[in-house]
């Protein structure tokens, strides 16, 4: 059975100068699979306010009640509570795997040495403030190097050097910091449909 997606975003999101109708990417038209012939992008917002495949805009004087506006997309602790809605991205970061991966525990190997450790960090309409690494599992933090981002709501490029010099097993982290103070957490609050995951990345490596 066909089922038609809808979402709404309020007036003045919708107004915003970055916010596109695209129907073209890197060049080439959209393919189906990202939403051809045209679809919404909403910087700074979860990825359920791209609509793809648009057919129609509606102006409306009261507030969407839709399926996925009212049910779906909300920040609960029981699926039956109203809850919060999901809108702009909650603060992130990420590192690049460094090394080789193992075939079989999938952890890195990385060579003794001065590691440059590289990765990305974003905070919905928010610029990244401040990026730390941790290279014991969260117990020790050190700044990192943050880039300016391309967009006021882009992802932004940091990179930090690991002095790697003793043999063993460690856990790499990172966190960022936006410029309204928020960071993300050591261990995530769940809700009961699992949004807005951002718990801090924890990668394992052993240098040889």
């Amino acid at each position: 059975m066909e089922q038609h997606y809808q979402r709404s975003v309020a007036l003045r999101v919708a107004q915003q100068d970055d916010l596109l109708l695209a129907w073209a990417m890197n060049g080439a038209l959209l393919e189906p699979q990202h939403g051809s012939p045209l679809r919404v992008i909403v910087p700074g917002w979860y990825g359920m306010s791209h609509v793809k495949w648009l057919s129609a805009i509606t102006v409306l004087k009261i507030p969407f009640a839709g399926y996925q506006q009212a049910v779906a997309y909300r920040y609960s602790q029981e699926r039956a509570e109203l809850g919060e809605p999901v809108t702009v991205m909650q603060v992130n970061s990420l590192l690049i795997p460094h090394g080789i991966p193992d075939f079989l525990t999938r952890m890195r190997v990385v060579k003794r040495g001065s590691v440059e450790l590289r990765g990305r960090a974003w905070s919905g309409r928010s610029l990244i403030t401040r990026v730390e690494v941790s290279c014991d599992g969260g117990s020790t933090w050190a700044p990192a190097e943050v880039e300016e981002p391309h967009t006021p709501s882009s992802w932004q490029g940091w990179h930090y050097r690991w002095d790697a010099l003793t043999l063993g097993t460690y856990e790499l982290c990172c966190r960022a910091q936006d410029s309204a103070g928020n960071t993300h957490p050591m261990d995530q609050y769940w809700t009961a449909r699992g949004m807005g995951n951002n718990e801090i990345q924890r990668v394992r490596v052993v240098v040889v």
